[in-house]
C-alpha cells in the first residue's frame, strides 16, 4: 500500500483525472469507444493479445462491433494529444535537463498485402551479426528518458515513416515540433539547461543537429541498450489491423494508455506475485502498476458515456459472399531520391 501523504496522493489522483478529460476532449468521433478501449487496455491482465478480448472486460461497456468502428473510423486530435502530453509533469536530469530520446520502433507486417504503406523494416536475428528487412510500419517515438535503471519513460510523440519520407527530414521535423511545444508548456525557460536528445547509431546526428541548430538543444547518439520504452506490454503490435490509419489510432491509444500508467505510479499498490520480490511504490515497474490501476480507476474521472442498449447489426444475409475483394498494396518506397537514382540500371537491382 502507498505509504505517500494524503496531499501528494490527492493531487495525484487530480492530475490523472485532468489528464484523463485532456484526453477525452482529443477524441473527436467515437469517443466514448475510444475512451473506454484505453481503460481496457489498462485493467487487462497481463499482454493485450487481441483487441476484441478487451471487450470481455467489465471497463468496456460496448460490443465488439463498437471497437472495431473505433479503431476504424475514430478520430484523435493528434495536434491536442500532443500537447497535453507536454504540458504533464516530466522526469529531468541533475539540474532539472530534459532528456528526450528518438527510436524507431517496427510494427511487423509481413503477411498483409491488403495493408497499405508498408516498408521494408530492419530487425535483428538471434545472432549478432544476423538481420532481416521484414514488410511492416516503422514509427518514430519521442519520449523522455529517467535518469537511472528503470523501465519508465514519458511517451511525447509517435510518427508514422511512410513510403515518400525522408526518415531524417521527418525526424528532424518531429524533434522540432516536441521541443516548441515544451518549450510552449513551460517545460523550458531561457536560462534552463539545454535539452539533450539521445538518438540511436543509425541517426545522422550531424544534419539533426544543423536542422535544429536554432533550438536550445544538444544532441547525442546511441541509446543504451537495455533502455525500452515499455510498449509490448500493453500489446502494441497485437492486433492484426488493415489500415495503417487505424494503426495510427491504436498506437496512440497505447501512448495515452503508458502515460496513465505513469501518472498513477505514485498511487499504486505493490500486488506482487508470490514469487516477487517485495519493493516500494516508487521503485514500481509499469507492469506492477497495471495490475492495480482497476482499483486505482474507480477513484478517477472518467468522462465516457453510458452505452444505449441496442440490438445487433443486420450483418450479411446468409449465403452472401464478399463481392469487394480488398486491393493488394506493394511494399517499400515509392520515390526515387537522387543518390539512389545512379543505382537504377545496375544488374540485380530491383525497384
Amino acid at each position: 500500500m502507498s505509504l505517500l501523504p494524503d496531499a501528494v496522493r490527492r493531487e495525484a489522483f487530480a492530475e490523472a483525472s485532468r489528464f484523463r478529460g485532456e484526453f477525452y476532449k482529443c477524441l473527436t468521433a467515437r469517443r466514448d469507444e475510444l475512451f473506454e478501449l484505453v481503460d481496457a487496455m489498462l485493467c487487462a491482465d497481463g499482454a493485450v493479445k487481441t483487441p476484441v478480448d478487451l471487450t470481455l472486460l467489465p471497463e468496456h461497456r460496448r460490443g465488439h462491433g463498437a471497437m472495431y468502428g473505433g479503431l476504424n473510423h475514430g478520430r484523435i486530435d493528434a495536434a491536442q494529444l500532443r500537447m497535453a502530453l507536454a504540458g504533464l509533469v516530466l522526469p529531468r536530469f541533475d539540474g532539472g535537463r530534459l532528456v528526450p530520446a528518438v527510436d524507431v520502433s517496427p510494427w511487423l507486417r509481413s503477411e498483409a498485402p491488403c495493408s497499405a504503406d508498408r516498408l521494408f523494416c530492419h530487425v535483428y536475428g538471434r545472432a549478432k551479426t544476423a538481420s532481416q528487412f521484414i514488410p511492416g510500419w516503422p514509427y518514430s517515438f519521442v519520449a523522455v528518458l529517467e535518469p537511472g535503471a528503470t523501465s519508465w519513460t514519458a511517451i511525447l510523440d509517435a510518427v508514422r515513416l511512410g513510403p515518400v519520407d525522408d526518415a531524417t527530414a521527418i525526424t528532424a521535423d518531429q524533434l522540432r515540433g516536441v521541443v516548441e511545444r515544451l518549450i510552449t508548456a513551460g517545460q523550458w525557460k531561457a536560462g534552463d539547461p539545454a535539452i539533450v536528445i539521445v538518438s540511436d547509431a543509425g541517426y545522422d546526428v550531424t544534419r539533426l543537429a544543423w536542422v535544429l541548430r536554432d533550438l536550445p538543444v544538444e544532441l547525442v547518439g546511441r541509446v543504451r541498450s537495455d533502455r525500452v520504452f515499455a510498449k509490448q506490454t500493453l500489446g502494441w503490435t497485437t492486433p492484426k489491423l488493415r489500415t495503417p490509419e487505424a494503426a495510427d489510432r491504436w498506437t496512440w491509444l497505447l501512448i495515452v494508455a503508458h502515460t496513465q500508467l505513469r501518472l498513477a505510479r505514485p498511487l499504486a499498490a505493490d500486488l506482487r506475485r508470490p514469487w516477487e520480490k517485495p519493493t516500494t511504490s516508487g521503485r514500481l515497474t509499469p507492469a506492477r502498476v497495471r495490475r492495480g490501476f482497476r482499483n486505482i480507476r474507480a477513484h478517477l474521472a472518467c468522462p465516457a458515456r453510458v452505452p444505449k442498449p441496442q440490438g445487433a447489426g443486420p450483418g450479411r444475409p446468409p449465403g452472401a459472399k464478399n463481392k469487394h475483394r480488398a486491393p493488394r498494396y506493394n511494399v517499400g518506397k515509392t520515390v526515387k531520391r537522387p543518390e539512389t537514382l545512379k543505382a537504377i540500371g545496375k544488374p540485380g537491382r530491383s525497384w
